[in-house]
């Protein structure tokens, strides 16, 4: 099968992919550096900020080597999540001393300070002009208007030939697991035309593939007072003519959502939903407040899948929710029989400091949540084994992101970057290149990958 590593089962659904920065420095340039933590969109976040920096004649480092100050933006979504981030600090102190913090956990000035009092700033989440006024503190700008004019497409932290659309910020959502909407505010959507702007100069630049993000995409423009109900409908089908592969995420499944799937059929976006269901039980969802009924969504995943037979569904799911009996546990497990999807990504539940989640009775013990995560992801397997056993012997359009010696590594319509699996080829790779899309045979099934061979579209 390759020597190339398996996707894993379990990775966190809050995780963004790693950066890539392709910065040339000039002599004597400032250089900043940035550690991006947490999920896609703290990733737009910082690449905002470095765009503005790399307008303003700083150099962009990927680490701390030769970097004047150091940008860690933050993620401040589970204690987990938590610790990495001051862990992250801390070693930005250790190796390069000038710190300036930033993102979700920068909602929390003190608990950062507490553990480490000598950073240099801390801001909150999508604080652009205060991480501007505390680099220019940190490091005056030194621009040379010959040289550092600003790129016409910003600064990518993503490969080229993909890039992230953020389209709103914020949620209106009161999950008691969640402290989103207490860092990031309540839904706020860019104006479309401010989104399609973004979009047509990413994909005249070369993206392929864009993926749209926020907190709740299906609610985009419903914060506005206008004629349009559900706008997330008119800008899926104006961002579907721009010749890109168009991926959506983050969906919750409300009843217009369906009205997404024609636009599956016809082609006009990849029929890719990723959903955050996070549980199936009604007295589960009932505690954590979620706006969803595990009855109808089973309705609705087979209306979705009679409209459009290729649509992949993605989602992520809560194990060990307080108060989570193994009779519910087995109602998720029997749902998910029921459901199988596509991806799925699961996490056992941890408590957030001022989460509501956190003052409900019978917390589940750690090994009983391991446990039942040791179960849901056996289960999940299975189904993705299957599914992608299935596929062996048919056709399928792939994207290329890497080539190395050894092949190529490309995703399929029903693999986003980073959280799914790939399609890897090891013979006939040489003249393909990061973005090319081509018709594959797939060969070889694995648990989370496949492997084919390019041929005549």
């Amino acid at each position: 099968m390759g020597a190339m590593a398996q996707n894993p089962p379990n990775l966190r659904p809050d995780l963004a992919p790693r950066l890539v920065i392709d910065s040339p420095r000039r002599e004597g340039q400032p250089t900043i550096g940035m550690v991006s933590l947490g999920c896609p969109k703290a990733l737009v976040d910082s690449e905002r900020i470095l765009t503005r920096l790399r307008a303003e004649g700083y150099a962009i480092s990927p680490d701390y080597a030769g970097a004047d100050a150091v940008i860690v933006n933050t993620c401040g979504f589970l204690d987990s999540a938590k610790a990495e981030s001051l862990e992250a600090i801390g070693e930005a102190l250790r190796e390069n001393g000038r710190v300036i913090v930033t993102g979700c956990l920068g909602a929390e000035p003190d608990y950062i300070t507490g553990a480490h009092p000598k950073v240099l700033a801390v801001t909150g989440p999508h604080q652009y002009e205060q991480v501007l006024d505390a680099v220019h503190g940190a490091v005056p700008p030194s621009p040379d208007p010959f040289v550092d004019l600003l790129p016409a497409t910003g600064v990518r932290l993503t490969p080229r030939h993909f890039s992230y659309l953020k389209i709103s910020e914020g949620c209106n959502h009161s999950c008691r697991f969640c402290i989103i909407p207490d860092m990031r505010g309540k839904l706020v959507s860019r104006p479309e035309r401010a989104v399609l702007r973004e979009a047509e100069k990413l994909v005249e630049a070369g993206v392929r593939e864009l993926l749209v993000i926020s907190q709740d995409t299906s609610a985009y423009g419903t914060d506005w007072k206008g004629p349009v109900r559900f706008p997330i409908l008119p800008l899926a089908r104006e961002l579907g003519q721009l010749g890109a592969w168009v991926r959506l995420h983050y969906v919750y499944p409300y009843p217009h959502v369906r009205e997404l799937i024609p636009l599956m059929a016809e082609g006009l976006i990849l029929p890719y939903l990723d959903i955050p269901f996070q549980h199936a039980h009604p007295e589960v969802l009932k505690r954590m407040a979620r706006p969803a009924a595990a009855a109808r969504t089973l309705d609705e995943i087979a209306a979705w899948r009679r409209d459009c037979p290729d649509i992949t569904l993605r989602s992520t799911f809560i194990v060990g929710y307080p108060g989570e009996t193994e009779e519910e546990f087995q109602t998720l497990l029997d749902w998910l029989d029921e459901a199988q999807l596509d991806r799925v990504g699961c996490f056992q539940y941890e408590n957030v400091a001022g989460a509501r989640s956190n003052a409900l009775p019978d917390h589940v013990a750690p090994e009983l949540k391991q446990e039942r995560w040791d179960r849901f992801m056996q289960k999940a397997q299975a189904i993705s084994e299957a599914k992608l056993a299935a596929r062996v012997g048919q056709r399928l359009e792939v994207i290329v992101d890497e080539v190395d010696g050894e092949g190529a590594t490309c995703r399929t319509k029903a693999d986003a970057p980073e959280i799914d699996g790939n399609l890897f080829i090891d013979e006939g790779f040489e003249a393909l290149a990061p973005g090319d899309l081509l018709t594959v045979e797939v060969e070889e099934a694995g648990e989370y990958d496949l492997w084919g061979r390019p041929v005549a579209a």
